[in-house]
């Protein structure tokens, strides 16, 4: 029985992450064939083939490996070729004989403005895919308080006890945050809980919005406010909440804007993140590869369907594949070789400049990029496994 459970949560975490692949690379072709550009192959997961089907011009292949996936399109890069197994983030090079140079439907044949619309149309189906789900589920999986309503969290402060430290260094009820430590504050789901919960000594500086004496709102700047810390049993640190914030009714209007809020926020905080792994804070063993992605999916897939509360499980797994896609998306528009965002520098440098970057230098830097992010994905699938035989 156990050894079919975890066969099932593999089964369903790839599914999943297949889905969130097979949308991102949809985005690029259903905006190829708008743009009148001939795709040669639709690609899911990389490496081998496993089944490949359809009789048109497009073939469409299910491959080994979920890691990824590509849309080929015919002419992406006329002048370099790219080894078929090293595939690309978004793109794979692939000639085909079936159709001229000159028949107008090779991707470097088009302008600037539509080929940079298919390169980051992978991206943007990311994020679409992110703001539907949020809506889904703030509007169908929040649950309700001891009255029947489900109230959004906003970033004011409802009640803070005076024996608290946070309001003996200067937070007070009715305070609005609106930076912590210089970071912006836009929504308390993840905007605050990231910024608080990431902090190790329990003590910022808040710019907050107060109302005067004469009621009139005005920023005041609050330095080292300090918040109550704990240790657990395993002697892990953790901030507790010395206030309670103001909630807000939802609504029907309400429930697109706090889910257009929280994509911003969770965007943000994907961006930080990786700043974060640059500097150091985090280290590669902090990073997750396909296998431990599919791993915590799994385990998530398991806390839906076995969790008393079927609705927190339900919510749980929800968050968890938007920050996925989220960070799918974000992750693919970085400039930097062999992904999305890095064809797209080379783009907006001919849209600025009027002139293309001679084809085989952008072929040598995404061969060197990518080669150095298949490096990274081995070191990290290696930190995978090493997690899940050891329990770390």
């Amino acid at each position: 029985m156990a050894f079919l459970v975890t066969v099932g949560k593999i089964l369903a975490a790839l599914l999943i992450f297949g889905i969130i692949i097979m949308l991102h690379e949809f985005g690029h072709f259903i905006v190829a064939k708008l743009c009148r550009v001939k795709v040669n192959e639709f690609a899911i997961g990389m490496g081998p083939k496993l089944l490949k089907f359809g009789k048109g011009e497009t073939k469409y292949t299910l491959r080994l490996l979920p890691i990824g996936g590509f849309c080929a399109m015919e002419g992406e890069d006329p002048e370099t070729e790219m080894p078929e197994a090293l595939g690309g983030s978004g793109f794979q090079k692939e000639k085909s004989e079936e159709v001229p140079a000159d028949d107008g439907r090779a991707f470097y044949q088009k302008k600037v403005w539509q080929r940079i619309l298919i390169v980051v149309a992978g991206a943007v189906m990311n994020l679409v895919l992110g703001y539907v789900l949020l809506v889904v589920n703030y509007a169908f999986c929040q649950t309700p308080n001891a009255d029947g309503e489900v109230l959004f969290s906003t970033t004011t402060i409802h009640s803070l006890k005076e024996e608290t430290p946070a309001y003996k260094t200067g937070l007070r009820p009715g305070d609005t945050i609106v930076s912590i430590n210089g970071r912006r504050v836009v929504t308390a789901d993840f905007d605050m809980v990231s910024a608080l919960q990431t902090d190790e000594d329990g003590v910022f500086d808040l710019v907050v919005k107060r109302k005067n004496a004469a009621g009139k709102t005005e920023k005041v700047t609050l330095e080292n406010v300090t918040f109550t810390l704990n240790t657990d049993e395993a002697g892990n640190r953790f901030l507790q909440y010395d206030f309670v914030i103001v909630g807000k009714p939802r609504t029907f209007g309400n429930v697109f804007l706090h889910a257009l809020k929280n994509e911003y926020s969770l965007g943000v905080m994907v961006w930080r993140s990786l700043g974060d792994i640059l500097t150091g804070k985090y280290g590669l063993n902090d990073l997750s590869g396909p296998v431990g992605t599919v791993d915590v999916i799994g385990d998530a897939v398991e806390n839906a369907v076995t969790h008393t509360d079927r609705l927190a499980g339900i919510r749980t797994l929800l968050t968890l594949i938007i920050l996925i896609t989220v960070n799918v998306g974000v992750f693919n528009l970085l400039p930097l070789p062999a992904l999305d965002g890095g064809r797209l520098v080379f783009l907006l440098f001919e849209l600025i400049f009027r002139r293309k970057v001679p084809a085989k230098y952008e072929g040598i830097v995404n061969f060197i990029g990518l080669i150095l992010l298949l490096l990274l994905m081995l070191v990290v699938t290696y930190s995978d496994i090493t997690k899940l035989v050891t329990g770390g």
